[in-house]
């Protein structure tokens, strides 16, 4: 008996050691993406020839599905230019770029050997486009992303071809096809590209288990170690990323992304010109600082390869401002509590030095309440100007901090977002009164 309870107790250490030498391993491989903050999302195929929705315009019944395949012979590619992209994504102060290697239509954008349904194959640029563009990420020292969608509403194996229109209902065989196409390709892409970052989607369709979703990701590591998965992958990703709408209250997961699109398209679409202000944007970037996760914005090119001046502007004044700011947002943690300042905040790495963003001309004084640090100094980030600042209400028999007061000349302010720097005298330290009930007889 004493032999068993030995073993048993050995068994819960190595299985207690195991799990904290792979929450190590994950810190390690994510410590990357988590100082990011900023990436950019590239969504380019076919469907910019029309300017239409990407993939959803055949399988909600929009179009044809012939009608949206004709878009291939439009997909020149004539003035893609893989290294002014780059220089753009690295000017625009994001740390990463995802690509879609391939959308849910099918159509791949490297020289896939897995079918003939790629643009070398199938449209006039005949060539790869995934290999220059991942060349010239790396030549700019961005980390490279691929987006693949697990489902292909054109394979002939896949069940799905539109919402109402299906090739089959159980079919083992088919199915199993399928699962091995996609290990093909995913094979092809690891292998070649060695990206940093797989971003998934489509695995609504199916099952973890269908997917094999657990081998799958197996597999991708035992091809790249470091390599890591967005969380559209059923249950097997380092990740969690909401899509357009922006977190309201922190998301629960250590690391996590939104996307976001400069308007209201994906891909390229001529008629869609309701872009987000460059100030909306950034002020976006900044609640995703705020609430430690990064900020994916998407840009589509033309079929041409050419990206549109609206994207351009904005990508510019967001490189302006990030370049500006970078302090106060590659490396740093999510912010203290809106009780304490009346807007964002970010902390850097050490705790230590506590970040404010001003998004609008203040009024008087910004108030910063419930700080238990002394403060060492103040100073506008990017300007160097010093601040002053003024504590009112401190009592020297109560535990409770005083209000400080922070005067902020307009000459300093940025034409965007302002960042305050407050460096204090160790890690930030808030004060969290418990509200008492008072009851009434």
């Amino acid at each position: 008996m004493r032999k068993i309870l030995f073993l048993v107790v050995a068994i819960v250490m190595s299985l207690g050691a195991n799990a904290q030498e792979i929450g190590k391993e994950t810190q390690k491989r994510m410590q990357w993406f988590g100082d990011a903050k900023l990436g950019i999302f590239i969504h380019w195929g076919i469907y910019s020839v029309n300017g239409i929705d990407e993939s959803w315009s055949f399988f909600n019944d929009y179009i044809s599905y012939d009608d949206y395949m004709n878009q291939l012979a439009g997909f020149t590619a004539e003035k893609y230019n893989p290294e002014e992209w780059a220089e753009l994504i690295a000017g625009s102060g994001a740390k990463y770029a995802v690509l879609t290697s391939k959308h849910h239509d099918g159509v791949a954008l490297w020289d896939t050997k897995c079918n003939d349904l790629n643009v070398v194959d199938k449209t006039p640029a005949g060539k790869d486009l995934v290999a220059p563009f991942v060349k010239e990420l790396r030549k700019n020292d961005l980390k490279v992303g691929l987006y693949y969608s697990l489902l292909d509403w054109s394979h002939p194996d896949y069940p799905n071809k539109t919402r109402k229109i299906k090739r089959y209902e159980n079919d083992s065989l088919r199915w199993a096809n399928f699962v091995d196409f996609n290990l093909c390709q995913l094979e092809e892409l690891s292998k070649q590209f060695k990206p940093d970052l797989y971003w998934f989607d489509g695995d609504w369709e199916q099952s973890a288990e269908k997917w094999k979703a657990k081998e799958l990701s197996e597999s991708l590591r035992k091809w790249n170690k470091d390599v890591i998965l967005n969380s559209r992958i059923q249950g097997y990703g380092d990740y969690a990323t909401p899509e357009q709408g922006l977190p309201v209250t922190q998301p629960d997961a250590p690391y996590w992304e939104l996307c976001m699109t400069m308007n209201d398209s994906w891909g390229y679409q001529h008629n869609d010109h309701n872009y987000k202000t460059p100030n909306q944007v950034i002020r976006i970037l900044v609640d995703c600082i705020n609430k430690g996760g990064n900020l994916l914005l998407d840009i589509g090119p033309k079929a041409d390869g050419s990206i549109s001046d609206e994207q351009v502007e904005i990508l510019k004044e967001l490189g302006r401002w990030t370049n500006k700011h970078a302090e106060a947002i590659y490396g740093t943690q999510a912010g203290i509590p809106y009780e304490h300042y009346y807007g964002p905040t970010a902390l850097n790495k050490t705790g230590d030095i506590l970040y404010l963003f001003v998004p609008h001309k203040p009024n008087g004084s910004l108030v910063l309440k419930g700080i238990k640090n002394k403060i060492n100094r103040m100073w506008v980030v990017g300007n160097g100007t010093k601040l002053n600042w003024d504590v009112k209400m401190k009592q020297y028999w109560s535990a409770v901090p005083g209000i400080v007061y922070i005067d902020v000349p307009e000459k300093v302010l940025d034409e965007q977002v302002t960042v305050i720097a407050v460096l204090l005298d160790g890690k930030v330290d808030l004060y969290r009164e418990q509200g008492q009930v008072i009851e009434s007889n």
